[in-house]
């Protein structure tokens, strides 16, 4: 089973899929004119804007939701993984997929709130949805659906449940199955009280851990505040090979940084739409915004966060593929959440492998419970009409399954199954948000044109000139918007 996993994930995420990522965010960066940097003040002014309604959340909810999604393992436990199989050098990396990616999580965001549904009383959206309604493709949204609920429900919890009991296990000595049986216990809790209540959970725990996370990084880099210049320049020789230790792994350092880049801000990858679908809007660039400002926030501030912690106190190694290792400062530790856990050890003794472990716990827990709420938008795809109620019970019976199976596993497993997930994803919705590119820009621009004439953007297909088809719901969402405009 090992093998054949190793073979998929090597198939998966070939260097065609690294290029397409790459690629991709270069070229809607330059579609947009740069949005990632010339409306970076509009999205900070949206994410606190809006609220919510009865059909869905305010764009701050959304927004913690998406958070939830991305700061998570990959922030703390996926660096350390970069940074051991890709030298320093992979952190330069992660930040060119983060920037120029932001650009492609723009044209997703936008597409899953252009094309998303009233379902029970609750906006969904997603891919799948924006494939069929955008392309009129119904084989490859269904396709999409599937792909996501096996992912999201079976490959990506397990790497989150995993570095929870890795950190658990290094700061306490938890065993590994009371702490799988502990995290299905709360984990069941919340997947049976719907979108709301992962917003309402996630919107109060998500900002004050980052936040909390980020301003101890930014303790240790003000006690080493000399070493910057030089942490700097290791990361960028080590980026481009011009640095004598790791100038061999130059093609590593490239691979793991946007591997690792796309695992932890999933810009492309297909996840975040699903939440952007949810928030009550007036136009769909709003969320577009808001999610691309999302990206800035789990790489250029948490992954580097971590990064600086790990290089500035020398708790890390970095693996030869040849064999050993081309810089061995922790003889026999692995590589995962325990090189973060040992950086900030190293600056507060007793006190590191503690707040990694408790940090980490509420970040992956609640990437977990982003991954139902995608899962179970896919479910509801598939199951339009609501005749298959035993669909909902089967995923929740998956991914509770899946987060123990993945607590108890080896790391290594964990990680090459949840890259799978990540990989598969993302080639589907590469090729879905290419197709669909067209009504996403000419969106932007009908945002920036009602700015510029001094309006509160709306999106009204019925006065539009975009001549969208397939968004009878924004007809409503327009109503509702303009009768709110005149009381006000």
């Amino acid at each position: 089973m090992e093998d054949f996993i190793n073979s998929l994930n090597n198939i998966v995420w070939s260097n065609a899929l690294i290029f397409v990522a790459l690629a991709s965010g270069l070229f809607y960066s330059f579609k947009t004119k740069f949005v990632q940097i010339r409306m970076f003040k509009e999205m900070i002014r949206l994410l606190f804007g809006g609220k919510s309604s009865e059909r869905g959340v305010s764009s701050f909810q959304a927004f913690a939701i998406a958070i939830s999604g991305r700061v998570g393992t990959g922030n703390i436990a996926g660096v350390a993984t970069a940074i051991a199989l890709g030298g320093p050098g992979a952190i330069f990396w992660m930040w060119v997929i983060a920037f120029v990616g932001s650009s492609s999580a723009f044209v997703e965001a936008t597409l899953g709130q252009l094309y998303k549904q009233n379902k029970g009383g609750e906006y969904r959206g997603g891919p799948a949805y924006y494939i069929e309604k955008g392309l009129g493709v119904k084989w490859f949204a269904t396709l999409f659906a599937i792909t996501t609920i096996f992912s999201t429900a079976f490959f990506l919890p397990g790497v989150q449940a995993n570095s929870i009991a890795a950190g658990l296990k290094s700061a306490f000595n938890f065993d590994a199955v009371y702490t799988g049986v502990g995290i299905i216990f709360f984990l069941a809790l919340i997947v049976f009280g719907g979108v709301k209540r992962i917003g309402k959970f996630s919107e109060v725990v998500v900002p004050f851990m980052a936040v909390a996370y980020v301003l101890l990084a930014v303790v240790i880099i003000a006690i080493n505040f000399r070493e910057i210049p030089m942490i700097f320049k290791l990361i960028v020789t080590s980026a481009f090979g011009a640095n004598q230790a790791f100038g061999g792994i130059v093609g590593m350092a490239i691979m793991w940084g946007v591997k690792r880049g796309i695992y932890s801000n999933e810009a492309g990858q297909g996840t975040a739409p699903h939440a952007a679908a949810a928030a009550e809007v007036s136009h769909p660039a709003k969320q577009g915004l808001v999610q691309a400002f999302s990206v800035y926030i789990d790489t250029l501030f948490v992954c580097t966060a971590t990064a600086f912690m790990i290089l500035f106190t020398f708790q890390y190694n970095v693996i030869d593929p040849a064999g050993g290792f081309l810089f061995e400062h922790l003889p026999g530790v692995n590589y995962g959440p325990e090189y973060t856990q040992l950086a900030i050890e190293s600056q507060f003794p007793g006190f590191g492998k503690i707040f990694v472990a408790i940090s980490l716990t509420f970040f992956a827990f609640t990437t977990i419970m982003a991954y139902y709420y995608i899962a179970e938008t896919n479910v509801s795809y598939i199951d339009h009409k609501n005749k298959r109620p035993w669909m909902i019970w089967a995923l929740r019976i998956l991914i509770l399954g899946a987060t123990f199976y993945g607590t108890i596993r080896s790391a290594e497993l964990a990680w090459t199954m949840g890259d799978i997930g990540v990989g598969i994803m993302a080639w589907l919705n590469f090729i879905a948000i290419f197709l669909l590119r067209k009504p996403a820009l000419a969106l932007l621009k009908d945002y920036e044109r009602q700015k510029k004439e001094g309006k509160d953007p709306l999106f009204d297909p019925d006065e539009s000139h975009l001549n969208i088809k397939n968004v009878d719901i924004w007809r409503r969402i327009a109503t509702r918007f303009k009768e709110k405009e005149t009381i006000e």
